[in-house]
């Protein structure tokens, strides 16, 4: 009975791990002024969000950066 408890854990972090969503945004380096797609929520500090808005692909975030004044070279 153990050793189905455990394995049942184990499958379990794996399959939430899977389903597990990543969000995108579109941030602008505060050093270099580069517009960037990032994973993590920018903080404010060293990475500055361009908008509030979280892209659910990275797609998404591409075509958002592009279309954005601030990002065009």
């Amino acid at each position: 009975m153990r050793k189905c408890a455990i394995a049942a854990g184990v499958i379990g972090q794996f399959i939430v791990s899977a389903f597990a969503a990543t969000e995108y945004w579109v941030a602008k380096d505060a050093v270099s002024k580069q517009c960037e797609v990032v994973t993590k929520k920018p903080d404010g500090t060293l990475v500055i969000p361009l908008t509030k808005t979280r892209y659910k692909t990275e797609a998404e975030a591409n075509a958002a950066m592009t279309k954005m004044p601030s990002c065009k070279k």
